[in-house]
């Protein structure tokens, strides 16, 4: 039984793209919830950490 799991999870792991789409959802879910609560959030630009109001966040 632990081949199994063992064979899935190296078959999820190689598939890039799915797991690219996975965290892409995480973020846009993590910025709609912080806006939504009216919360900062902490971005890069430029090279460097710049502080986003709630009404700033782009979801």
């Amino acid at each position: 039984m632990a081949a199994q799991y063992k064979d899935r999870i190296e078959e999820v792991i190689a598939d890039r793209d799915r797991i690219s789409l996975a965290l892409a959802e995480g973020v846009r879910d993590a910025l709609k919830r912080h806006k939504q609560a009216g919360n900062p959030v902490v971005v890069m630009k430029g090279g460097k950490m710049v502080w986003l109001k709630p009404e700033e966040i782009q979801v």
